[in-house]
C-alpha cells in the first residue's frame, strides 16, 4: 500500500504525504509545509507524511481537552501564575487520550507505506512555526528512532502535547501570537542513519553577511548539535568561492546514534576528536545545496542536514533565518557599500510607511536639485537613498572613498550620531574596499563652488551675520508661511510641488542657523582657555526663535489657562485622552480647553510622533497624546519649576554669562572681548533657528498629507482602497495606477502586514553593509557595576528617579524625574518641560534631544547603549551631562 492509498482511506484529511501540494502551513504546520516545498523542488528529503492539524483539532475537540484548552488560552493571555500548572495538566491529558480508531488506522496505514517497521523521526509542526518572522526553533518536541505501532502513536500524542509546554507558551506570548489560533501537525519521516549531521545557515546569523554560510556539524544524529550537547566542528564558508574562511574543530565528545531496534543511544568519548567530521569537498557540496534551498524559498535559510553512510546528503528541515535585518531590494552589489540609517539619525526607530519613504525621496531630490544636481525622475529620488526593512538608509560609500568627504563626515558625525563614529572608523581602518580613491582637489573645489554659487549660501550667511535682525525676521516669516502650490493643480501634482518647495524654505532658514553656528564655533575657540563647558552651555541656553521650544511653551500656556477653569480641570482629571479627543472633535470641551487646543493645533498641529514620515498621523489628526501631556503639566505644583519661569531665568543667566565671558576675554585683550561680545550676540540671535529646517520639512509633509488624504477618500469611495488611510501604504506611482483602475488592495494588505512586523523589530542597525553585515566597532562604551557611559550633551549634574519611556503617548512623566528613552523627536519635547534630566540610547551632541535639553538647561547624556534595558524604571540615578556619565545609585524603585 502507498501513502496515497492510506490518504484516500481516511474519512478526513488527517494524513497527507509530504510531497502533496495540499501540505500547507494551515493544514500541516510550518515544518511539514517547508519540507513539502523542498520535495517538490526535487531536493533530497527523506520520505514521510504529516498527521495534519485536522487530527489535532479532533483530539482538542473532546470535551475535557477543549475546556482545558480554553482555560489555558485565557490564562496565557492574562499572564496568570497558574499557567505552568495548567499546562502540565493539559499535556498529561493529551498524552493519555486514546486516539479514535479511524484516526489511528489512518496513521498506521501511512506508516506501513514507508516500509515494515522502519525507524522514523516524529516531529512537531505548528502553524506558528518556521515563519519568516518567528522560527519557533526547538519550542515543540521531536522523537527520533521511533519504531513500531505503540511507540509511533505515543510519539504523535506527545508532539501534540508539546504545543503547550512552557517554552512554547512563553515564546508565543513574547511574539504576540494568539494561542487559540495555533494548531499542530506532526511530521513522520523515515530516519536517516546519520554518520554526520548538523545545521547550515545560508547567511552568517551573527554578522548578517549574506555571502557567508555558517556550518556546525558533528558525528551521529543532528540532535546533539541542535540541543547544544556537543562542541561541533564550526566552519564559515565564502559562498561565492567555496573557500573555508574560518575552521574551528570541536571536541565532538558526544554523539547520538540510532539503535537498530528503535530509539537512540548517547555515546561519550574520553578524549577529543581532532579530525574534521566533513571534508572540504563535502562542505562545498552542502553549501551549494543550501544556496539552492535559499533560491527555492527566496530568503536565507536555517537548514538541518544529515550525511548517511553512503555519502548522501539529506535535508531534514529548512526554516527562514528570522534574525537577519533585511537588505535593500535588488542584487547585492559586487563592491562594498556602506549604508547609514537616516531613521537612527532622526531618532526614529519605527519603520516608515511606503508613502513616508516616497516623501523622503522627493524631499531629498528637491534639495539635490537646488544644489545643482537634478534628477530625471524626482519621484524615484536620489540613488544614494535606499530602503531596507521599511526604513531609510543613505549610501555613504562615495563620501567614505573621497579623501575630503571622509574627513568632513568624521568631523560632523560625532555631533549628530556619536555611536556610529567608532563603527565607521573601524570600517575605514579594516576594510580595504573603503580605502580613499584619489580625487582632484580642483574638481572638488569646482563642485563645491558651483553648489555655493547656485544656492548663494555664502552670501546668505554673510548677510545674516551683518544684519541678523533682518535675516531672522525673514526666516521666522517663512516658518509661519506654508508652501502654496497652485490651487488648480491635481492633488498629486500639488504633493510633488509642496515637497519640492521645501528646498526653497531650507535656503531661507538654514543660512541663518549656520551663521549662528559659525559665530558660536569661533567664539568657543576664542574662549577655549577661558570658559568651562558648563559656562559655555549656559551662554547658549534659552535661545529665541526656536520653533520647538516655542511650541513646548505654547502647550504649557494652554495647560495653565486650562488649570484656571474648573470645568477644564474636571474634564482632564476624569476623562481618558481618547474621550477628550472625541469631545474636542465634537466641540464639547470646556471653553478654555476647546479654544486653547484649537489655537495650538492651528500653529502646531502639523507635528506628531514620527513626524518625518509623511504617512504618520499628526497631532491635528490624533490630539489624544496632547491631553496626557496637559494633564501632566497640571500636576506641577512648584511655581519655581514652571517652564516659562525656568526659561526666563535661563535667558537672564545666559545674558549674564555672555557679559561675564566678554569681560573675561577683554582682560588684557580688548579686541578679543569685542569679538566675543559680537559673536555671542550673533549666536544668541540666530542659533535658535537650527530647528527651523525641521519645522519647514514637517509643515510641508503635513500639507502634502492633507492632499493625499483627499485622494485616499476618493479611492476608498470608489472601492479601490478599503480605507482612505491605505493610501499611505502606496507610493505616488502606485496611487496613480490605482486611480487608473489597477487593483492595489492586496498590495496594501501585504504592506500593512510587513509594517506591523517591522514595528516589532527590537534592533535597527546604525550602519548596514551591502552584503547584510551589521558591523560593530568592538566593545561598546564602558559599563561598570554602578554606571554607564555615553556622549555628554548638556552640562550639569542631576540626581533623580529614572522614568523609562518607550512610547511618549503613555509616558506619565512627573516633575523631577529623569527621562530615559531610546531616542526623541520634537513630539517628545513637551516631556522635557517636566524632566529633570535626559538619558538617550542614540544621538550626539547636536542631535535633536541634546539641543532641546541644552535649551531647557537639563543635564543630558546621549548615545548610552541599551539604556532603556540597563536602567530599571524608578531607579535612583545620577546624570552627569558634563562627563557623559550615568551612575546607578539604587535599582529599587
Amino acid at each position: 500500500m502507498t501513502i496515497q492509498d492510506a490518504t484516500r482511506t481516511a474519512p478526513k484529511p488527517w494524513i497527507l504525504p509530504l510531497a502533496d501540494p495540499a501540505n500547507t502551513l494551515g493544514d500541516s504546520g510550518g515544518k511539514a509545509a517547508n519540507l513539502g516545498v523542498l520535495i517538490r523542488a526535487g531536493l533530497p528529503v527523506p520520505p514521510g507524511f504529516c498527521v495534519t492539524t485536522a487530527a489535532y483539532e479532533r483530539i482538542a475537540a473532546s470535551s475535557e481537552v477543549h475546556d482545558l484548552l480554553a482555560g489555558m488560552a485565557r490564562v496565557e493571555q492574562a499572564g496568570d501564575p497558574r499557567l505552568a500548572e495548567l499546562a502540565s495538566h493539559l499535556r498529561g491529558l493529551i498524552v493519555a487520550s486514546p486516539l479514535p480508531p479511524d484516526l489511528e488506522q489512518a496513521i498506521m496505514q501511512a506508516y506501513d507505506a514507508l516500509g515494515p517497521e522502519v525507524p522514523v523521526a516524529v516531529r512537531s509542526s505548528a502553524t506558528a512555526e518556521d515563519l519568516p518572522t518567528a522560527s519557533f526553533a526547538g519550542q515543540q518536541d521531536t522523537y527520533l528512532g521511533i519504531r513500531g505501532r505503540v511507540a509511533l502513536l505515543d510519539a504523535v500524542r506527545r508532539c501534540w502535547a508539546s504545543l503547550w509546554n512552557e517554552r512554547a507558551v512563553s515564546y508565543r506570548a513574547a511574539n504576540r501570537i494568539d494561542p487559540q489560533g495555533v494548531r499542530l501537525g506532526v511530521v513522520v519521516q523515515r530516519m536517516v542513519d546519520a554518520q554526520v549531521a548538523g545545521v547550515l545557515f545560508t547567511a552568517n546569523p551573527l554578522t548578517g553577511n549574506r555571502r557567508e554560510a555558517v556550518l556546525d556539524a558533528s558525528l551521529g544524529l543532528g540532535e546533539a548539535v541542535v540541543s547544544g550537547e556537543v562542541n561541533p566542528d564550526h566552519f564559515v564558508v565564502d559562498r561565492r568561492t567555496g573557500a573555508v574562511l574560518e575552521r574551528r574543530l570541536g571536541d565532538k565528545r558526544v554523539a547520538i546514534r540510532q539503535l537498530e531496534g528503535g530509539g537512540t543511544r548517547r555515546e561519550e568519548r574520553e578524549g577529543a576528536d581532532s579530525s574534521a567530521c566533513m571534508t572540504d569537498d563535502l562542505i562545498r557540496a552542502l553549501v551549494q545545496l543550501g544556496s539552492t534551498v535559499e533560491g527555492v524559498f527566496g530568503a536565507p535559510q536555517d537548514i538541518e542536514f544529515a550525511l548517511d553512510g553512503e555519502g548522501t546528503l539529506w535535508l531534514t528541515q529548512a526554516r527562514p533565518i528570522t534574525t537577519l535585518y533585511p537588505l535593500p531590494s535588488g542584487p547585492i552589489p559586487e563592491d562594498r557599500h556602506v549604508y547609514f540609517s537616516l531613521n537612527v539619525f532622526q531618532g526614529m526607530l519605527q519603520p516608515f510607511t511606503p508613502m513616508g519613504v516616497q516623501g523622503m525621496r522627493l524631499t531629498l531630490a528637491s534639495l539635490m536639485a537646488a544644489a545643482g544636481f537634478p534628477f530625471a525622475d524626482p519621484v524615484a529620488g536620489p540613488p544614494f537613498l535606499v530602503e531596507a526593512g521599511m526604513r531609510v538608509f543613505g549610501d555613504l560609500t562615495p563620501v567614505l572613498r573621497h579623501p575630503f568627504g571622509r574627513r568632513m563626515l568624521l568631523r560632523v558625525m560625532p555631533h549628530m550620531e556619536a555611536r556610529s563614529v567608532p563603527i565607521v572608523e573601524h570600517l575605514l581602518a579594516e576594510d580595504p574596499e573603503l580605502k580613499p580613491v584619489p580625487a582632484s582637489r580642483a574638481t572638488t573645489f569646482r563642485r563645491l563652488a558651483g553648489v555655493m554659487a547656485r544656492t548663494r549660501l555664502p552670501f546668505r550667511i554673510l548677510g545674516a551675520l551683518w544684519n541678523p535682525g533682518k535675516a531672522v525676521a525673514r526666516a521666522t516669516a517663512r516658518l509661519r508661511r506654508p508652501p502654496q502650490p497652485s490651487s488648480g493643480r491635481d492633488p498629486l501634482e500639488r504633493v510633488q510641488a509642496i515637497l519640492f518647495g521645501i528646498a526653497e524654505g531650507f535656503l531661507v532658514v538654514a543660512p541663518v542657523a549656520i551663521a549662528g553656528a559659525i559665530a558660536w564655533g569661533v567664539a568657543e575657540a576664542l574662549l577655549s582657555d577661558l570658559a568651562t563647558a558648563e559656562e559655555l552651555d549656559t551662554a547658549r541656553r534659552a535661545l529665541p526663535n526656536n520653533p520647538t521650544t516655542e511650541m513646548d511653551l505654547a502647550l504649557w500656556q494652554l495647560a495653565q489657562h486650562a488649570q484656571e477653569d474648573a470645568a477644564s480641570v474636571e474634564a482632564l482629571d476624569s476623562l481618558e485622552p481618547a474621550e477628550l479627543e472625541a469631545r474636542f472633535r465634537a466641540g464639547r470641551l470646556p471653553g478654555p480647553l476647546q479654544e486653547g487646543l484649537t489655537r495650538f493645533l492651528e500653529a502646531y498641529g502639523q507635528r506628531g510622533l514620527a513626524e518625518i514620515d509623511l504617512g504618520a498621523p499628526r497631532w491635528a489628526d490624533e490630539p489624544a497624546y496632547l491631553f496626557g501631556v496637559i494633564r501632566g503639566y497640571g500636576r506641577m505644583r512648584d511655581p519655581e519649576l514652571a517652564p516659562d519661569r525656568v526659561f526666563r531665568r535661563a535667558e537672564t543667566e545666559a545674558d549674564a554669562m555672555v557679559e561675564t565671558l566678554t569681560q573675561r576675554a577683554a582682560r588684557g585683550n580688548p579686541l578679543r572681548g569685542r569679538l566675543v561680545r559680537f559673536l555671542l550676540g550673533r549666536m544668541r540671535a540666530m542659533f535658535g533657528l537650527r530647528e527651523g529646517h525641521k519645522f519647514i520639512l514637517v509643515t510641508g509633509l503635513a500639507q502634502a498629507r492633507t492632499h493625499l488624504a483627499q485622494v485616499g477618500r476618493e479611492l476608498a469611495g470608489q472601492g479601490a482602497l478599503e480605507a482612505a488611510e491605505d493610501i499611505f501604504f502606496l507610493d505616488l506611482r502606485e496611487v496613480r495606477l490605482a486611480r487608473e483602475g489597477r487593483p492595489v488592495r492586496d498590495l496594501v494588505r501585504q504592506r500593512r502586514a510587513d509594517y506591523a512586523t517591522e514595528l516589532q523589530r527590537r534592533q535597527v542597525p546604525r550602519i548596514l553593509l551591502s552584503d547584510g553585515t551589521v558591523p560593530v566597532a568592538g566593545p561598546t562604551p564602558s559599563q561598570d557595576q554602578d554606571g554607564l557611559s555615553g556622549a555628554p550633551a548638556s552640562a550639569g549634574t542631576v540626581t533623580g528617579r529614572a522614568h523609562v519611556v518607550l512610547d511618549p503617548r503613555n509616558a506619565g512623566l512627573e516633575a523631577g524625574q529623569i527621562l530615559v528613552a531610546p531616542s526623541t523627536d520634537p513630539a517628545w519635547t513637551p516631556l522635557f518641560l517636566s524632566a529633570a534630566g535626559l538619558v538617550m540610547e542614540m544621538g550626539g551632541a547636536m542631535s535633536h534631544g541634546a539641543v532641546v535639553a541644552r535649551e531647557y538647561g537639563i543635564p543630558a547624556v546621549v548615545g548610552v547603549p541599551q539604556a532603556t534595558e540597563r536602567i530599571p524604571d524608578g531607579a535612583l540615578i545620577e546624570v552627569d551631562g558634563t562627563s557623559g556619565r550615568v551612575r546607578l545609585l539604587g535599582s529599587e524603585p
